[in-house]
């Protein structure tokens, strides 16, 4: 993994707000960045990839889908090279938030996310 390719022409495509941090997106060549800032140490925080392929794929598994939650999203893949976690299927739809391709549903008061793809 070159993360010089990786990074080269970071676009900012958008913020989400999740049940306890916020989460930014950008878009490289070939893969999202979801960046978030740690809750515990002020100058510190994550980043995770999202495949531009594993993105594409699971935009077609919850097109027009209400109520899909992450572990929804990964027990429908077949394809575990795509989406191999519950997390790497969060952060696909948080990509999805930002880019205005699906909601968060903030009718539902349980520990999970809920998310309504348009």
């Amino acid at each position: 993994m070159n993360i010089k390719n990786l990074s080269a022409g970071l676009a900012f495509r958008g913020k989400v707000s999740g049940r306890r941090q916020t989460y930014y997106v950008f878009e490289g060549p070939k893969a999202y960045f979801v960046f978030s800032f740690s809750l515990s140490k002020p100058k510190a925080g994550y980043f995770n990839l999202v495949d531009k392929a594993a993105f594409d794929y699971a935009e077609k598994l919850v097109a027009g889908r209400q109520g899909v939650t992450s572990q929804d999203l990964f027990k429908r893949s077949r394809k575990k090279r795509y989406i191999g976690s519950a997390l790497e299927a969060l952060n696909i739809l948080y990509v999805m938030v930002a880019l205005g391709q699906a909601k968060i549903d903030h009718r539902h008061k349980t520990g999970q996310l809920f998310f309504n793809a348009s």
